[in-house]
């Protein structure tokens, strides 16, 4: 494939689970594991709800929802379990459809593009060895900020290694909490269905366009300001 320049230096920030990697329901289950070993009951579906925040924050909103306080040390427990939990479930990650197709394309027309996450290094690892990330992409996890999403940090941080103004990025989520982080950091976001947020959910929450997954982000690179 030719290798052209694309002059207008547009950059894609893209979050990593449920948006490249299939691995929502992988977190969904191990947060349940990690709460029910803490005593705290909640219907999956609400933990689903705050998958994409930091795991903090998710146990501030879950505490929220059940009225129980949840002290430190308890925290750390369950962010502790919830990481052994989700280590056993690692091989079932899988790409989703078009992401590689998609990564491989933005670097063959030298389209900047990095990856933004809310988890630390040693839960997405297991996601990012399924990318063929080239060397010069820049990953920013939980441990490189001092807050993840619905905080900006992570993006600002893809923004900045990349060289590239946020007036100038898109984010590409799949949850409610990027769509937010991406409207506090002044930049345009394209929302994913691969995640389990609905349409509406992301549109209200700031993406001005939304696809079912990278597959079909590829097929519409042009409605996004990508000239191949």
């Amino acid at each position: 494939m030719a290798i052209t320049r694309n002059l207008d230096s547009l950059a894609f920030l893209f979050d990593l689970d449920g948006t490249l990697i299939d691995s929502v329901y992988q977190h969904v289950l191990a947060w349940r594991e990690a709460t029910q070993v803490a005593g705290i009951e909640l219907p999956v579906w609400r933990i689903h709800r705050q998958i994409g925040m930091s795991g903090g924050l998710m146990l501030n909103a879950l505490s929220r929802e059940t009225g129980r306080p949840v002290s430190r040390k308890d925290a750390e427990h369950i962010q502790r379990v919830h990481a052994e939990s989700y280590a056993k479930q690692a091989p079932s990650l899988r790409l989703l459809p078009g992401t590689q197709e998609l990564l491989d394309t933005l670097t063959n027309h030298r389209v900047p593009h990095a990856i933004a996450t809310s988890g630390r290094i040693h839960s997405a690892r297991y996601a990012l060895k399924l990318l063929a990330l080239h060397q010069k992409v820049p990953v920013i996890t939980r441990d490189d900020v001092r807050f993840a999403k619905p905080d900006p940090d992570l993006f600002l941080a893809a923004g900045k290694r990349l060289k590239v103004p946020m007036s100038r990025c898109i984010i590409v989520g799949d949850s409610v909490w990027d769509m937010l982080a991406a409207r506090r950091a002044f930049a345009l976001s394209v929302g994913l269905l691969s995640g389990g947020y609905g349409r509406e959910e992301l549109e209200r929450a700031g993406a001005y366009r939304v696809y079912q997954d990278p597959a079909d982000l590829l097929g519409h690179l042009d409605e996004v300001g990508v000239r191949l």
